[in-house]
């Protein structure tokens, strides 16, 4: 071996040795600072001892004392809550990346998190960990930390993993089992739970929290008596939100064993998750006071179920409706079974919820379907159920109950079984009379003709005979229409029928039409004899019996009917009072024709027979010589008539009279008068004709001639064609060839536009058009006749004119014609007429004010036929209902409930419980709304908006599920009606908004 000097040696040592001593001192005072500071830190009092490491950091000279330095700072710095701690403690790893406290580091940030209760950091860090440089009591703690941190994220795979690592630890297995035990609980692996939660049962701390547990997990395994006894005796020991829940648990097992007396306190005291209760919570709670029979409080709970769609919802609808049955509350009861039978989780449920709405429909009625057709369709798809008879006994009842004769009869055609066959006869007779009322006769005619032929009912039988014959006679089939009535007279159920007390003034009108006077006459007498109680008709059986004995010359019979209906001073007594007088007349007892004509004018002033009297009066003067007498009542006519249809006739006579007791200078001012002021009527033609021959017989024909030719209708030279022309098509027109009269009036009013006939042609023209068919043709000449000065064409022309511009539905056009009708006409029936229908064009042109003056007249009109005044009525009720005058409207709709059939009926019900919802009469609104629905279902339009008048009522009864429920189904069940759709969206809005506000966090 090599030898070393150690000569060499000794300085090499020396020196070192020198520096060594050197650094011992500053590294004493290095180590002294560090233990002050490392004492102050495991003293806990980290800002002070972050300070010295930093102070001893900054001098230290060698890398170990900075490494350790750096790595208190960082501790100190988390420990303190400094916001750049994180970077201190990553910057110590990145600078000191041999440091042997770097692992340490780690596990005593993540320790410091945990302790914090900072979870999430502390993962972080315990991810960092190398566990394999770890002492096994530190790893026991280290991997209970860990787990939980995962328990606490939710990261259940991964904390069963670090608890199951320390299941046998000392100081941390019973938290591990309990963690374990609560995992498995809440994956419902209960007997994995029980494992555990046995294993840590003795231990005090964890009993409280078990109890509950334990609860609640024999009440998931269905062990509720269990449930109930742990529920009990955790209670006591348990937080507010464990005690809602214990609440629950202890409520639902009691419900579960039936006993819901027991259930009720408890389910009352759950608070809900999260504050709020979802659907199931309110079913079973107000399952149980349906079932203690606290019916009030079961619908409080039922009704708060919204929108559910599920088994639980079913049954809830299912059991209101049972709930609303027993407090007599069926239109709820009725909505409640619609939505569970609409509901298939539990088809027994959905049957009978489906038989329950059925039967409910049948006998409250049903606005969203018809009753008829609610029936079959249950019969259609429960064909076996038990109560199939019934439901079938119903559905024959129904036809006839809802008045739904249109559906009704389209179902029976499909279904014409045997045992229908009775239903049958009357759905065809009902339906007839509603065709027969809205004035489709050969409808009508077709339904009354199948309902004679089923034979099923005599009284049906009857009565569609009578009104077959009704249907006839309305078209104008009289000897059709006498045979039926004859038939039903003979017909021995007619008997007891409200139609056969009558029978024989339907006859003796039937006789009378068909000019068989003396058989009318006959029957009329019979309906005197038999039916005196009848006032309306007996007065107007004396007047036809009159006019009967009138025509067939049987004067003093006629003269004796006539008085008895004067007696009774009913409506045509003054009629009766002018026939009369011309039965005297006709007796050649003019005196006293005269006497009955001249009291007539006292007692009837303003009769519309008056102007007829005064000119029978004056011509009978005539008669009788006494022309003075005749004259003065011709100028009372004239004076009170100045355009009435006799006074060209009255000034054409008392020129006669003049000219035939040689006052030739006053007849000719008369038939000067005539022709100047009613130009084209015959009256004038017959003047000018008898002033030419005053003018021939004077000498003065050059005077004729100049005074002629002022006359535009009067042609001298052109009269004779004027004459052989209009003679020709009168002649056709007089055989009834109309085609060829047409043709030849035609070519006279081309030719001879202001003829001598022109005004006649013009008429006969237009009255041939129009019976053709070419209406639209006739206008022009009725128009010509209408614009004449009055004559005897004018009333008709006018009452035409306005039946062709109704008919267009022009009512523009119609207005004038109609207005001047009203006022020119002779007669009620036309004056009634055009103030019918002048009440409806005003009404359709928006313009209510003159709707309702022309509707007051039909009104004030005692001889008004009953259905127009029940248009009048409703053209009153509806032009205040526009005009905002509700309190007219509401008496006008309650006298037309009293007398209307069919769609008015409906809408006069609609408004009934329209006003008394505005009044808040809410219960009784429904009671309206209800009988709309069972007695007019037919009337959909007015049903839909009572549905919303009933949703309207519920909700001003604090029932917001019913006023919703109803809503909704308006929207999805009545789009062919807009308006009430777009009322019903309006109004749930207004509703939910509502809700919205007022709804509690808990809805109980």
């Amino acid at each position: 071996m090599r030898k070393i000097s150690w000569f060499f040696l000794i300085p090499f040592v020396l020196f070192p040795a020198m520096v060594s001593a050197q650094k011992s001192a500053i590294y004493t005072y290095e180590l002294k600072d560090f233990d002050k500071a490392l004492a102050l830190y495991n003293d806990k009092q980290y800002a002070s001892a972050q300070h010295i490491f930093e102070s001893v950091k900054n001098q230290a000279v060698t890398e170990e004392v900075k490494s350790d330095c750096a790595y208190y700072i960082a501790n100190c710095a988390i420990r303190t809550n400094q916001a750049n701690a994180d970077g201190l403690m990553e910057k110590f790893v990145e600078d000191y990346p041999t440091s042997t406290k770097q692992n340490q580091a780690y596990i005593e940030v993540a320790h410091y998190f945990f302790e914090q209760g900072d979870y999430p950091k502390a993962l972080q860090w315990f991810d960092r960990v190398d566990e394999s440089y770890m002492s096994k009591s530190d790893l026991d703690k280290f991997n209970f930390q860990k787990g939980y941190s995962y328990f606490n994220a939710k990261k259940k795979k991964e904390a069963t993993t670090y608890f199951n690592k320390v299941v046998n630890s000392p100081e941390f297995g019973s938290q591990a089992k309990y963690y374990l035990g609560f995992m498995a609980y809440e994956g419902d692996d209960y007997k994995e739970a029980t494992k555990y939660f046995d294993e840590v049962s003795g231990e005090e701390k964890y009993k409280e929290k078990l109890s509950y547990f334990q609860a609640d997990m024999n009440f998931k395994l269905g062990n509720f008596q269990k449930a109930i006894e742990l529920g009990q005796a955790a209670m006591a020991k348990s937080n507010a939100l464990e005690k809602s829940e214990l609440n629950k648990i202890i409520g639902e097992s009691y419900f579960n064993l039936k006993q819901y007396g027991k259930a009720i306190p408890y389910l009352e005291q759950y608070a809900g998750r999260k504050g709020k209760w979802n659907n199931t919570d309110f079913y079973q709670l107000g399952y149980a006071y349906y079932e203690q029979k606290d019916y009030e409080k079961a619908i409080s709970q039922f009704n708060k179920i919204i929108e559910g769609k599920d088994f639980v919802a079913q049954n809830a609808y299912y059991h209101l409706g049972l709930a609303y049955l027993n407090t007599g509350k069926k239109q709820e009861a009725l909505n409640a079974f619609k939505n569970a039978s609409e509901m298939d989780f539990n088809t027994l449920i959905q049957e009978d919820a489906a038989l329950n709405y059925a039967k409910l429909s049948y006998e409250i009625g049903n606005q969203y379907q018809t009753v008829p057709g609610i029936l079959l369709d249950f019969l259609k798809k429960y064909p076996n159920n038990s109560n199939r008879a019934e439901v079938e006994k119903l559905l024959v009842d129904s036809y006839i109950s809802t008045k739904n004769y249109k559906e009704a009869l389209v179902l029976l055609e499909k279904n014409r079984t045997p045992e229908n066959k009775l239903a049958y006869q009357k759905v065809l007779f009902y339906r007839g009379l509603e065709l027969y009322n809205e004035s489709n006769y050969a409808e009508a005619l077709k339904m009354f003709n199948g309902a004679v032929k089923e034979q099923k009912n005599p009284e049906f039988t009857a009565r569609a005979t009578f009104w077959k014959a009704e249907s006839e006679y309305v078209t104008d089939d009289f000897r059709n229409a006498l045979l039926s009535y004859k038939q039903f007279a003979g017909l021995a159920a007619a008997k007891t029928t409200d139609e056969y007390k009558n029978i024989n003034y339907n006859i003796g009108y039937t006789y009378f039409k068909l000019k068989e006077y003396d058989q009318a006459g006959n029957s009329f007498q019979a309906q005197i004899d038999n039916a005196p109680g009848d006032k309306v008709r007996l007065n107007d059986s004396y007047l036809r019996l009159g006019d009967c004995r009138f025509v067939t010359s049987k004067y003093a019979q006629a003269m004796e009917a006539y008085g008895k209906a004067i007696n009774a001073k009913g409506v045509d007594a003054d009629y009766a009072q002018f026939q009369r007088a011309i039965s005297y007349g006709f007796m050649s007892r003019n005196d006293k024709k005269i006497d009955e004509l001249n009291n007539f004018l006292q007692m009837y002033k303003k009769s519309e027979y008056r102007d007829d009297v005064l000119f029978e009066l004056a011509n009978t003067y005539v008669a009788d010589k006494k022309n003075d007498q005749a004259i003065k009542t011709y100028d009372q006519l004239i004076s009170e008539y100045k355009n009435g249809s006799f006074t060209s006739k009255s000034i054409l006579r008392q020129g006669l009279i003049y000219y035939n007791s040689d006052r030739d200078e006053q007849a000719l001012t008369k038939f000067k008068k005539v022709a100047a002021e009613f130009p084209k009527t015959p009256e004038a033609l017959e003047a000018v004709s008898t002033a030419r021959l005053i003018y021939v017989d004077s000498g003065k024909v050059d005077e004729y001639a100049t005074w002629v030719r002022t006359l535009d209708f009067v042609s001298v030279t052109d009269a004779e064609l004027d004459n052989d022309t209009y003679d020709a098509a009168f002649k056709q027109y007089s055989q009834s060839n109309n085609k060829q009269a047409i043709t030849g009036f035609t070519g006279y009013v081309s030719k001879f536009p202001s003829g001598l006939h022109s005004l006649e042609a013009n008429f006969y023209l237009a009255q041939l058009l129009y019976s053709e068919g070419s209406e639209t043709k006739s206008v022009a000449n009725y128009q010509y006749v209408a614009g004449q000065p009055r004559n005897e064409f004018t009333e008709q022309s006018l009452n035409k004119l306005a039946q062709i511009f109704l008919k267009a539905k022009d009512c523009d056009k119609a207005i004038p014609v109609l207005v001047r009708l009203s006022e020119e006409s002779d007669t009620s029936q036309n004056q009634n007429f055009a103030q019918a229908n002048l009440m409806k064009c005003y009404y359709d042109k928006k313009d209510y004010n003159n709707s309702v003056v022309y509707a007051d007249k039909v009104l004030q009109n005692a001889k008004a036929d009953a259905n127009v005044k029940a248009d009048a009525q409703i053209i009153v009720a509806r032009a205040a209902m526009q005009s905002g005058d509700e309190d007219r409207a509401k008496a006008a709709y309650a006298k037309l409930s009293t007398t209307s059939k069919g769609e008015l009926a409906a809408e006069a019900l609609y408004y009934d419980a329209y006003f008394k919802t505005k009044e808040g009469k809410f219960d009784a609104s429904n009671v309206s709304v209800q009988k709309l629905a069972k007695n007019y279902s037919a009337y959909k339009y007015y049903g839909a908006k009572s549905l919303v008048l009933m949703a309207k009522n519920f909700y001003g009864l604090k029932d917001s599920y019913q006023a919703t429920y109803i809503l909704d189904n308006v929207i999805n069940n009545f789009t062919d009606y807009p308006d009430v759709v777009e009322e019903a969206k309006t109004e749930l809005n207004a509703i939910k908004l509502e809700e919205s506000k007022t709804n509690s966090s808990i809805n109980k």
